[in-house]
Formats: C-alpha cells, structure tokens, sequence
C-alpha cells in the first residue's frame, strides 16, 4: 500500500507561472480593497465590478501554464497516495496531471448560483448579468469570499489528519481556517515546508524539515528526494 501524502499549497505555488499573488505589501489586490471584490457585501453592492475583477483572473489564468513544481507533484502520485489541499482558486494542479485536488477556496474556471441549490457550473468564459443557473437564478464566481463559511474545511481536516507526510509549499499557514489544518496532523507524521523566506521554524514542530526555495525548484528537489531515496532526512 503506498504511503499518504497531503500537499497543502498557496498562492507561491502558482506564482512562477504567472498568477499573481493574492494581495499587494499595500493590502489591495490588482488596485482593488478586498472588501470591494472578495465579500459578500461588494458583491451586493457592485455585482459588476466584482464579476469583471474575477472575469479579468479567468482570462489571465487561462493564459498561463503549470510550472515546474506542479509537474513534480503530479509525478510524486507514481509512488504515494497523493491528495493536495490547496488554497488557490486556479486548475493548474489538475492541468499538470494532479489527480485528487482540494480547493478550499473554491475554484475560478467553475461558476454558482445564488439560488437556494447552489448549483455549481463549469465556466471558462466571461460571467455576466444575463448568465443563470438551470432554475433561473443569477450566477457568481465560485470562490468563498471573506466573512463566508469554508464548506470543504471538514474534508480538508479528514485528510490532513490520515497523511504520514505532509508537504507545505507557498503558503504560510498564518492565516485561519488554513492554519488550523497543522494542528491536526498526525504527531508521527513528517513535515515538509518548501518557502524561501520560512515563517515557521525547523524547531517549531517535530519532525519538521524546511526548505528555503520557491515552489518552481524546491518542490522538485523534493520530489527527487521523496521518490529516489528513502524518507528520512538528508
């Protein structure tokens, strides 16, 4: 039976393809204030805005190509179980051939209604005002916004706690629910985090090995190492 292996991945796993980190040092995301483009309430206020903002991230998603580190990561499912739990909104995971991926946060190339159901579409094109669900209800872009509930945290928690080895990589995990995922990892397991600038501490946690890269080279060297040497640290 092969080992478990639980990726959890953030916004500087994708950033070496192109996509852009989540929000500036400025606290404003492609010049907007989050509170206009990731809430409930901007959305309400300003519909258009909102669905233009995630119509420009569809376009520039759709341009762009997994990179180096995706790659790896599809590749390590030759020799574990491997499911990821990501926070990105973006399919690059799966492009580069990933096969069981978690998106915490929802997904850009897939749209939802606000009706009651809550039915989730496949979208790859712009969102509109005129765009609705089968039963008629106005859609929105399916990311979970700031101030709502994370439906698939208790699946992400699931999973987490089953993993031998966890992979942390271009997130800091500061940020809860997110964060909350460490603390439910398994006391046995082994814990690797790939970030060139760390923010958690080799001696923070047992059996904790950081590696200071960025996702485009750090998670194939990992990968070297997981799939030609056995687990244990160098």
């Amino acid at each position: 039976m092969k080992q478990k292996i639980v990726v959890l991945s953030g916004a500087g796993m994708s950033a070496d393809s192109g996509i852009q980190t989540f929000r500036d040092a400025d606290g404003l995301w492609e010049g907007h204030d989050v509170t206009e483009v990731a809430t409930p309430e901007g959305f309400a206020r300003n519909p258009e805005l909102v669905r233009h903002f995630y119509n420009q991230r569809r376009r520039q998603l759709l341009d762009v190509v997994p990179n180096q580190g995706h790659f790896a990561l599809a590749e390590l499912e030759k020799y574990y179980e491997v499911d990821i739990v990501t926070q990105n909104v973006d399919d690059l995971h799966e492009r580069a051939g990933s096969t069981r991926v978690l998106h915490l946060h929802g997904e850009l190339l897939k749209a939802r209604s606000t009706g009651p159901k809550g039915t989730i579409l496949d979208w790859q094109s712009d969102l509109t005002d005129a765009d609705t669900c089968p039963d008629g209800h106005p859609l929105r872009p399916h990311i979970v916004w700031f101030g709502e509930d994370v439906p698939l945290f208790p699946e992400a928690l699931n999973i987490v706690s089953k993993a031998q080895l966890i992979i942390v990589v271009g997130t800091s995990l500061q940020v809860y629910p997110a964060a909350a995922l460490l603390n439910h990892v398994h006391s046995d397991s082994k814990l690797f985090f790939v970030d060139p600038k760390p923010t958690i501490a080799p001696s923070a946690i047992k059996n904790l090995k950081v590696i200071r890269e960025r996702a485009v080279t750090g998670v194939p060297t990992l990968v070297d190492f997981l799939t030609h040497r056995a687990i244990g640290y160098s």
